[in-house]
């Protein structure tokens, strides 16, 4: 399949998770197209870009192994990604990538995911957290904010200036992630 024909094909992508699930299997079942899907993605503001964010997504929730050699083209291109509808889905796979490497279980993340690239996905989270993002970007850049600091020092300090910051006039949703957070990170 070449990229325009799957530029076509997310033309079939919604919401559903009939349909994101669907074209996740088909990408997962034929790897060659994960480039193809990130080149996608990375049309930041073109319409499909979040229906490839979408796929990809549910890819990694499926099968996170996936992703692991393409991790460059990833985190070299999230910084980019602006629309609203694209965002969440990053974030979301940026939390999967860090709670992967974090895992007590082996997994092929751990073994893949270098400093530089944990540096790419700590700097676009932060953008997340500082920027007007929704709720959902910013709960899943806290939690992999989190994480990876458990090996740079200095992120849990900011992160806590952030959530001081922001909490008065968050939605509740972030409150509530921001409470669990600071409450691990007191515990730390």
């Amino acid at each position: 399949m070449t990229t325009e024909q799957l530029y076509n094909e997310l033309n079939y992508v919604n919401h559903s998770r009939e349909k994101r699930l669907f074209y996740s299997k088909m990408v997962i079942n034929n790897p060659a197209l994960i480039p193809k899907l990130l080149d996608l993605l990375f049309m930041v503001d073109d319409k499909l870009s979040p229906r490839a964010a979408w796929v990809l997504e549910f890819m990694c929730t499926e099968n996170t192994a996936t992703i692991a050699p393409y991790l460059e083209p990833f985190t070299q291109g999230i910084n980019k990604v602006h629309l609203d509808p694209a965002v969440r889905p990053v974030a979301k796979i940026c939390q999967i990538l860090a709670q992967h490497y974090y895992s007590k279980e082996d997994n092929l993340i751990k073994t893949t995911l270098t400093k530089t690239q944990q540096e790419r996905i700590i700097e676009t989270c932060f953008d997340y957290m500082i920027n007007d993002e929704k709720v959902a970007a910013k709960a899943y850049s806290m939690v992999a904010l989190f994480l990876f600091g458990k090996d740079f020092d200095w992120i849990h300090s900011e992160l806590k200036i952030i959530l001081d910051r922001d909490y008065p006039t968050q939605s509740a949703a972030f409150k509530a992630r921001a409470r669990i957070i600071l409450k691990k990170m007191k515990k730390k």
